[in-house]
């Protein structure tokens, strides 16, 4: 829905348009009075997009903003009187998503997508050696780390032996997350797969929830 579409929460394509995000009912009141405090508090719905890269763990960006300002391509629903907006450049990759409240956590939301692979030139990923080792990574690598909140994604392999990939959820930030690609997802993959020779890890550790720098 356009921006020019959503100026009237009672419109018919408001009513019919299937939402994108679900907003829980503790977090539409708390997002509501959050909303209401604001001046012209109104003309203003909130924006939820993505901050991080890609490849990154997602980050996100919620603001409030006049929802008649969104760009064309943006989409907007109505939300029990609350707009929401969402980026047209996000849409894919937010669809499905909750966003919650809780006295503890605050604002939480929980995505079921996960960050697309960055493009990283020289490397090759539409292969059949790709194939193996994305088949390997979601049936075994991507299991065994679950428990802990971690996932790995292949972003490509250099044709020399090795194989390039990132470290999200529970992974990305952690400070074992070295060990774990190295003793871990390297011997699996190495052990497996005989044109595998390493594993180099593309993630950007400093941004993860508990960042540390190596």
């Amino acid at each position: 829905m356009s921006p020019l579409e959503a100026l009237s929460g009672d419109s018919g394509a408001s009513r019919t348009s299937e939402p994108i995000v679900t907003v829980t009912p503790e977090a539409l009141e708390h997002l509501t009075e959050l909303r209401n405090n604001e001046t012209d508090g109104d003309q203003l719905g909130l924006r939820l997009g993505i901050a991080s890269a890609a490849g990154e763990d997602f980050r996100y960006d919620l603001s409030f903003e006049e929802f008649l300002t969104a760009a064309f391509d943006d989409e907007v629903r109505t939300h029990d009187g609350l707009k929401v907006i969402i980026p047209g450049t996000d849409l894919e990759l937010l669809t499905g998503a909750t966003l919650d409240y809780t006295s503890t956590q605050g604002l939480v939301i929980r995505n079921p997508n996960k960050p697309e692979a960055p493009n990283v030139e020289g490397l090759t990923n539409d292969d059949e050696l790709s194939a193996e080792i994305e088949a390997l990574v979601a049936a075994e690598v991507n299991p065994a780390l679950a428990a802990h909140g971690g996932f790995v994604t292949y972003i490509g392999h250099d044709g020399d032996g090795t194989a390039f990939l990132t470290m999200g959820g529970g992974c990305h930030g952690c400070s074992m997350s070295k060990m774990t690609m190295l003793d871990g997802v390297q011997t699996m993959l190495v052990e497996a797969l005989p044109a595998v020779e390493r594993v180099k890890d593309l993630t950007d550790h400093t941004t993860g929830e508990t960042p540390f720098y190596s």
